[in-house]
């Protein structure tokens, strides 16, 4: 279990029943765990885009007095990093983002120190045969990638990043060709086609594994197992290099549950030379 600012906040916030605005607090605060104990009620409501009654309620769902109850209980157990968060200043906004994204994978490496979940979902994909892999706007380069890789160890993967009236159908005929499980990519902006689409999914009995950047994003309750990545948003548009990496360790762990991942590598490999297919 890891030990950072990040993962105590979000301990914090597990096993409540929180709003969707409550959530939207609580990823806005975990995202900016090493500034959140020094903000008032007031300057964390314009960071999450909520008004600030909406900020107090939240402590007090939690069970605290008020917001500055919550505040200090957070420098108690998030204590600030904010020195090296405030080293950032003095780089260009270019440098921030690739030093946020710095941050946002040195999280991931923590929260992998735990491999359980991750080891359980590469066994829940690997048996699941077809495998359909979604991910729609944002979220199509994430799950295209991972398809494009599962598809060299794992027998049929069906690739889901296009939304419409025919995506039920893909559903169905995935489960009807005896589909067990769904991989899902969520980054936000998170399409309503998406919720819609996991929560059919699961009605339908397919077990549902997500990569998104906040357990608290709104694919978090129609979901079976949730491994979150965070997002860096120092840019106008959101940069996505922890979830990309953690769709690799899925990947990976999806690997070393089948049985003849190797085989296959070594017989691509082996028709790729015949053919001529790579540049050395």
């Amino acid at each position: 279990m890891s030990d950072s600012p990040a993962a105590r906040l979000q301990a914090l916030f597990e096993g409540h029943r929180l709003t969707p605005t409550q959530r939207r607090i609580a990823h806005c605060m975990v995202r900016g765990a090493a500034e959140v104990p020094f903000l008032s009620s007031v300057e964390l409501a314009e960071l999450a885009g909520v008004s600030q009654p909406s900020v107090t309620r939240f402590a007090v769902a939690l069970g605290f007095d008020g917001y500055p109850a919550l505040r200090k209980h957070l420098r108690e157990v998030a204590p600030a990093e904010r020195t090296a968060a405030v080293g950032k200043d003095s780089s260009n906004e270019y440098q921030q983002a690739v030093l946020g994204e710095i941050e946002n994978l040195r999280r991931l490496a923590e929260m992998l120190a735990d491999p359980a979940p991750v080891e359980e979902a590469g066994r829940i994909l690997a048996a699941s045969t077809p495998l359909p892999v979604l991910g729609l706007r944002a979220a199509s380069s994430q799950a295209r990638g991972f398809a494009y890789f599962a598809a060299k160890v794992h027998p049929d993967v069906r690739l889901l990043d296009e939304g419409g009236s025919m995506m039920e159908d893909r559903i169905d005929a995935a489960l009807y060709e005896g589909a067990t499980a769904l991989l899902c990519f969520a980054l936000p902006r998170y399409p309503k086609e998406v919720v819609d689409t996991l929560e059919r999914a699961r009605k339908a009995g397919l077990t549902v594994v997500t990569v998104a950047d906040s357990a608290f994003a709104p694919v978090a309750r129609h979901s079976d197992l949730l491994i979150p990545a965070p997002v860096g948003t120092g840019l106008a548009f959101d940069t996505a290099c922890a979830p990309m990496l953690l769709g690799r360790v899925l990947l990976e762990a999806m690997a070393d549950a089948l049985p003849d991942a190797q085989a296959r590598l070594e017989a691509f490999d082996t028709r790729a030379a015949a053919r001529g297919l790579f540049v050395e």
